[in-house]
């Protein structure tokens, strides 16, 4: 046998094993999944949690199915059959969670831009995304992997409807066929491609606002290094100036679950200006989530302890930043970071730190 009928041979034998209620087999059997189908259930959700739950929901039911399943079409499009259905169910259950009051001790926030559609986010640690790799989409997928886990496109994606956004995630960025979609979702390929329509026509409008923005530089560049150099000595320096510096005119600052919204260079500004008060210091550690620069933010309380206040993601544009996103503590410890630091020594620079994540 050559090693297609080799791995065939081998899958039967889990299937079979798995059918004979084997568990170990069934978990060999899809393991090689889980970490795609996790990155799918969180493009659904925006949410690490809730994908995780919608991960073991989709493996149960796999697994409760197995007496139908023949191998006559690959088993990874087989768990894409169940995880839309237990996806969309998930999403119509937390569209109903109340947004975050506003919670920064001894602060007043200035009056936002706007209150945020989109308040249940969550960050995705880069080693999650790299679960993907080797992952050939299909034939019809228009995203690349990168651009369809940035938290701009995951941002957009939840302002869709629960039907739209599946059909845009299977057909655009994992590249299913129309007609396996439909069969997917058990419905025509007719609703499909009005589904996709409308959903296309929606992402279209979103990026729109930031067709003009200059490209990011790539990851671990020079070029990005630098820049994000200069966001840590900045904000370990409490330099307002030097940080409103760093952005964009049309810079974008959100805080989920917090609805508040923030645009523009002066309204950032206002907020960092009462943020970085005197009797504040600040340190910062690097990680990357969606594929961006982000770091733990620790604050100097009165025992002398640095304590985590949030997890802050930047999106770049060219050689400034156009976006910060500033999402809660509960996020930290998913990228390997403690909640709080011993007093640092002084003669550790702010980008040699901001080099140095504890994992």
């Amino acid at each position: 046998m050559d090693l297609d009928e080799d791995a065939v041979a081998g899958a039967q034998q889990l299937l079979a094993l798995a059918r004979a209620g084997d568990s170990e087999a069934f978990g060999r059997l899809t393991a090689p999944h889980h970490h795609e189908l996790l990155v799918h259930c969180y493009r659904m959700l925006g949410s690490l949690q809730d994908a995780e739950d919608v991960l073991q929901e989709t493996l149960l039911a796999a697994w409760q199915a197995l007496s139908g399943f023949e191998l006559r079409s690959s088993l990874r499009t087989s768990l894409y059959t169940v995880a839309p259905h237990r996806g969309l169910n998930a999403r119509r259950a937390t569209r109903r969670r109340s947004p975050k009051e506003w919670d920064v001790p001894g602060v007043q926030p200035p009056v936002p831009s706007r209150l945020g559609e989109v308040i249940w986010l969550e960050p995705l640690p880069d080693e999650l995304v790299g679960g993907e790799v080797g992952v050939s989409p299909g034939p019809e997928a228009l995203y690349e992997q990168g651009e369809s886990i940035s938290l701009a496109f995951i941002t957009a994606l939840q302002v869709l409807p629960p039907r739209q956004l599946a059909v845009l995630v299977l057909r655009d960025v994992l590249g299913f066929r129309a007609s396996k979609v439909a069969d997917m979702l058990a419905t025509t390929t007719e609703s499909v491609t009005s589904a996709l329509k409308r959903a296309r026509a929606t992402m279209k409008h979103h990026q729109a606002a930031v067709a003009g923005r200059q490209a990011p530089p790539p990851a671990g560049s020079p070029a990005e290094d630098a820049l994000v150099a200069q966001f840590v000595r900045a904000y370990e320096n409490s330099d307002v100036n030097a940080l409103i510096a760093l952005l964009t005119d049309d810079v974008f600052m959100s805080m989920p679950p917090m609805p508040f919204e923030y645009e523009g260079k002066d309204l950032v500004g206002e907020f960092w200006h009462l943020l970085f008060r005197a009797d504040r210091k600040y340190r910062l550690i690097a990680t990357r989530a969606n594929g961006q620069p982000a770091f733990g933010s620790y604050v100097r309380a009165a025992d002398g302890l640095f304590h985590c206040t949030g997890l802050f993601v930047l999106t770049l544009a060219g050689n400034h930043i156009c976006a910060l996103t500033r999402f809660e503590t509960t996020t930290v410890p998913r990228f390997g970071l403690p909640r709080s630091l011993a007093n640092l020594d002084p003669q550790i620079r702010p980008d040699h730190w901001a080099r140095s994540p504890v994992r």
